[in-house]
């Protein structure tokens, strides 16, 4: 909305400080190249006031990393977008990536900075995440909200079976994309050794009609 109008209104920053005191445990920012969410600037000026972790996802050009490394965030996550990509909408295909995710990830390890790779829900593909030097896998959940009022067993099921090879490996796990109110605590309670959720639209979307305090507690709330 910032973007689209000019100016700074919202406040990205003190939204997310907002947040924060509200019980939010992280704040994830996506800096797309066009810079139609969140600009750089806004990377740097977060980085200086947070309290909580720091999440930086994006695809991994020199200019993404080249900020990733100067900033210096709690966790990176990678995400396969393309630059006129409307939102993240595929996870990587690590094994046929895998060599350059490999050098990318280390790059991270070396700076001490997490790091988190975006896949589907396919034991495969996570399995070739851990072997890239991830430290955790983000799991895409799209297909899981998509099929969570037909069946929801059923559409938790490969979650469920991607997030047990992500332990088996050592990976830490998050999950992201679609994720809401209404789906958030039943994916919880199938995986409660879940680290992280990203939630940002579905969130904004709540606050509009719950505010913004109640909402970010409502969240919280799912992952008790």
């Amino acid at each position: 909305m910032r973007n689209a109008r000019g100016g700074n209104n919202p406040d990205v920053v003190r939204v997310a400080l907002d947040c924060e005191a509200f019980g939010a445990d992280g704040i994830t920012v996506h800096p797309r190249p066009d810079e139609r969410h969140i600009r750089k600037s806004d990377v740097f000026a977060l980085k200086s006031v947070l309290k909580t972790e720091f999440n930086i996802e994006g695809n991994p050009t020199t200019d993404f990393v080249d900020l990733v490394l100067k900033v210096r965030p709690t966790q990176v996550t990678l995400v396969p977008d393309a630059p006129d990509q409307l939102t993240s909408n595929a996870g990587w295909d690590t094994k046929a990536n895998q060599a350059f995710l490999s050098e990318v990830l280390e790059e991270f390890n070396q700076a001490g900075i997490r790091t988190s790779v975006f896949v589907n829900a396919d034991p495969v593909m996570v399995e070739y995440a851990a072997k890239a030097g991830a430290d955790r896998v983000e799991l895409y959940t799209e297909p899981y909200a998509s099929f969570y009022d037909k069946d929801k067993e059923a559409a938790v099921a490969p979650f469920v079976e991607a997030a047990k090879v992500a332990r088996s490996f050592g990976l830490g796990l998050n999950s992201g994309h679609d994720l809401s109110l209404h789906n958030l605590e039943y994916y919880h309670q199938c995986i409660p050794w879940l680290d992280e959720v990203s939630i940002g639209h579905a969130l904004i979307c709540d606050a509009l009609y719950l505010g913004l305090k109640k909402t970010v507690e409502e969240y919280k709330r799912c992952l008790i």
